[in-house]
Order: structure tokens, then sequence, then C-alpha cells
């Protein structure tokens, strides 16, 4: 069972995740809490897998929170649970060390599916904000000076395959729509990342922009 550890200070919102939980295998929730004052106390001694983090509580923010679960090295995965859509603030989530963003409007299919792809070293983002955090590495592009000697010296299929994640698409869409086995995407991927020296989905948004590989028309 993957062990999952979810942080809202919303009692109605976590009632509702857990019940959606309950209706998928190979899932359970082993702990949950309103605030993320004490998270790495709670993730050091319940050992989650993947926590479920809101980023706004009335207490500890859940950037703080996260920023700190980052900082002591724990392998958890998180995975934003937000209402959230603001570019900026998705942005700092990510760059803060959170593996996925999921809405909290969302499906219980979705909801697998995102822990599916972050249980198989994945990142994920809601379909919905893919374009959002598209826009946001964008401006960020343009406000800075990239070198002109910056050259990607990926293949086309690779770049194919890039342009697929930084639009939020899962390793099994990828495969399903290219006509590949899961393992070769996985294996392109890989290979990205490491000829890249890039390795979340953030930083791809960023280089895909910078070197015109995807635009917000895309």
């Amino acid at each position: 069972m993957i062990r999952l550890l979810l942080i809202d200070d919303h009692s109605l919102i976590r009632a509702g995740v857990r019940a959606l939980v309950t209706d998928l295998v190979g899932y359970e929730v082993v702990g949950e809490a309103d605030d993320g004052q004490h998270l790495l106390e709670r993730v050091q001694s319940l050992s989650p897998d993947i926590v479920l983090l809101d980023i706004s509580m009335r207490s500890t923010n859940g950037l703080d929170a996260l920023t700190q679960l980052r900082d002591s090295g724990c392998a958890c995965k998180v995975l934003i649970l937000s209402m959230h859509t603001e570019p900026d603030l998705i942005m700092r989530a990510l760059e803060s060390g959170a593996h996925g963003y999921l809405l909290k409007d969302t499906s219980a299919s979705e909801l697998e599916h995102a822990l599916g792809a972050l249980c198989s070293g994945e990142r994920y983002l809601s379909p919905a904000i893919a374009h959002t955090v598209i826009n946001q590495a964008l401006l960020r592009a343009q406000s800075s000076r990239p070198s002109s000697s910056d050259r990607h010296h990926l293949t086309a299929r690779q770049l194919e395959i890039l342009r697929l994640i930084v639009r939020g698409k899962s390793t099994r869409e990828i495969a399903n729509g290219l006509g590949l086995s899961i393992k070769t995407v996985e294996t392109h991927r890989s290979q990205i990342m490491k000829r890249l020296q890039i390795y979340d989905v953030a930083g791809l948004v960023l280089f895909a922009v910078r070197e015109g590989i995807i635009s917000l028309d895309d």
C-alpha cells in the first residue's frame, strides 16, 4: 500500500480526499493534520510515501512547510492540493520541492493519475494549470537574458516528448499517443533530463519556452 499523509486546514476537504482515496486500490491515508507546523515530525513518525499538502493554511504556510521538508532531505513525494491557480504561487511551489500540483476540484480518476505519476517518479500538473505554468515561465524567460550559445542537442523524438512533458502529459499518455512503450518513454525522459541537467517540471518548462521549443499557442 502507498501511504498518504493529508495536510489541510479544512476538515471537509480532508474528509473528501480521504473518501476519494478509499475508492482507490493500493493507497491508504495513514495520517492527517490541519496545519503544516509539525509536518516534518509527522513525516518522520508516519513515514508516508506521499504528502498531500495544502498551500494556504491558518498557521504555518504550506510553502514554508514544503521548504522545510525539502531541506530535511526526506524522500517522500509532495503533491500540492490547492484551489489556487495564481502562476507565481504554482511556480513557487514547484521550485520549493513539490512533485505535483493538483486542483481541489479534481476527480477521483485525476487524483489516481497524479498519485500514480508520483509513484512512478514523474511530476504531475493538473491539465487546467499546465498552460498557466508555461505562461509564467515565458514571462520569466522574457525578463532574463539567456546566452545565445544555449543549445538543446536533443533528438527530434526527445523534443517531441519534451513538449508533451511540459504540457503535463504523463508517461502513459505520451506512450499511448506516440505508439511507444512506457519503458521507451521513460528512457527518453531520463535522457532528456540528464542531457539538459534539469530534473524538475518548472525547469523543463522554462527551458522549453526560452529555447522556443514550446509556445503559449501550443
